[in-house]
């Protein structure tokens, strides 16, 4: 029986993306030689095409069955906002199918250095209450092109803007910390990595490559065995059991003790320091007793794998005038929409409630965000003052272009949010014209402590 004919989007994905092939896979699919293939991987990342004659150190034939065997796709670039109030810059891209996903440029502290913030899923099953994209379900797993042609596209721009010519600037690191759980889509997102630290390609040292995850023990232990020199990040919510599987229903698959387990299991293997990120929610995980048992259990992890995690305190960012959904007090995690891939679940399964469950607190927007800055700053310093009398050290993210919707936690798709605070919805095309200055008049530069990591 015949197959039906496929659609011209199947019979693209169907060829090589050359952008996100390795030059050693890339020799073997066209049988050319491994010096071509590296020149013809290069091509793809600076120029983001295949010229139309071979240069004179690339072979015609090997140009020739690079085209046969492949193409150069992109994404569309349909909005990008610079924020007024510091350095980042944030990107709506659409894919061929239509979605859209959003990236962010990250100002790093050494003037000319950047990060790229990049998605790697159309949305995120996994509903953390402190996150946008957790609102949107999940559409589908970015493939490896998509991922890299991000960061490829913020570095093309970059360059075009005031001071990035001549390589002045740079793309120094990327962070799986946009739309969607990394380490859902593992397979993609190692063999963009691969992509993106090769040095043909991007060229981006592998340690300044971060992925941050909500929990996923079998992705954790996958980035140890196959990508040991990429930094981890993980989300906490909370450290009290009930409370984080209210804010992360993946704590009911997954609970922390499993979680913690595959993330110490990674430091020694890796012999990084995890980074913990965890999100301050006024009256649900910020009080004394909160940033004691944070420190409590930073300790222990110290004290079980020799080495101790980077706190990262992240104060919440508004995500829409409702605010967050105020989660149930128990329950597995919210499915994907009908006829969305779902994650690979991991070896354990959902596990029973493991204490009683906490009465859900006021919304979240109704929380620290509505505080007044004095109030917001002492709690949080309170919090930080608990931890350090514990002897356990810790920094504030400082989470900048909150005006643009481009703050941890904020990114969504542009053209399905609502009204945030101070922004917009998405431009149906792109601004003609990089932005006019890489950060405010007279602004000072942010510390390092205080930038987001990558």
């Amino acid at each position: 029986m015949d197959r039906p004919p496929l659609s011209p989007l199947d019979e693209r994905r169907a060829r090589l993306a050359l952008q996100a092939v390795l030059p050693a896979d890339l020799a073997a699919a066209c049988g050319i030689d491994l010096t071509d293939a590296r020149r013809i991987v290069s091509l793809a990342h600076r120029l983001g095409e295949l010229p139309a004659r071979a240069p004179a150190t690339l072979r015609r034939t090997a140009l020739e069955a690079a085209r046969s065997a492949g193409e150069i796709r992109t994404l569309a670039l349909v909005e990008r906002r610079a924020s007024a109030e510091d350095p980042f810059v944030k990107y709506a891209f659409r894919l061929d199918d239509g979605a859209i996903v959003e990236s962010v440029r990250i100002p790093l502290e050494r003037p000319g250095r950047y990060s790229a913030c990049v998605s790697s899923q159309v949305g995120c099953a996994l509903a953390c209450a402190f996150c946008a994209t957790g609102r949107m379900g999940l559409t589908r797993n970015l493939e490896a092109w998509e991922i890299v042609e991000q960061v490829r596209l913020i570095r093309r721009d970059l360059a075009a803007s005031p001071g990035g010519a001549g390589g002045a600037a740079r793309v120094h690191g990327v962070l799986f910390q946009g739309m969607g759980e990394p380490l859902a889509n593992a397979d993609r997102v190692i063999q963009a990595i691969r992509v993106l630290s090769e040095p043909s390609a991007q060229a981006i040292d592998m340690r300044n490559i971060t992925v941050c995850t909500a929990g996923l023990p079998s992705g954790i232990r996958r980035l140890a065995a196959e990508v040991p020199a990429v930094r981890l990040g993980l989300s906490l919510g909370s450290v009290r059991p009930g409370r984080r599987r209210q804010l992360m229903p993946i704590d009911g698959a997954h609970p922390l003790e499993e979680v913690l387990a595959a993330v110490g299991e990674h430091a020694r293997a890796t012999g990084h320091a995890p980074m913990w990120a965890y999100t301050l929610l006024a009256g649900q995980n910020d009080t004394d007793e909160d940033a004691a048992c944070l420190a409590a259990l930073a300790r222990r992890f110290a004290e079980q794998h020799g080495i101790s995690p980077r706190l990262s305190l992240i104060p919440y960012n508004a995500i829409g005038a409702a605010g967050p959904p105020v989660p149930p007090a128990a329950g597995p995690p919210v499915p994907p929409a009908a006829g969305a891939p779902v994650p690979p679940a991991d070896s354990a399964p959902l596990a029973p409630a493991d204490s009683a469950p906490l009465a859900p607190a006021a919304g979240v927007e109704g929380g620290i965000a509505a505080l007044d800055p004095f109030a917001r700053s002492a709690r949080l310093e309170a919090f930080r003052a608990v931890l350090s009398a514990a002897g356990v050290g810790s920094i504030v993210r400082y989470s900048g272009g909150g005006d643009v919707g481009a703050a941890c936690g904020q990114l969504a798709r542009a053209q399905d949010q609502a009204q945030r605070p101070g922004g917009r919805r998405a431009s149906p095309r792109p601004e003609p014209a990089p932005e006019a200055a890489s950060s405010p008049p007279g602004a000072p530069p942010r510390p390092a402590s205080r930038q987001r990591e990558a």
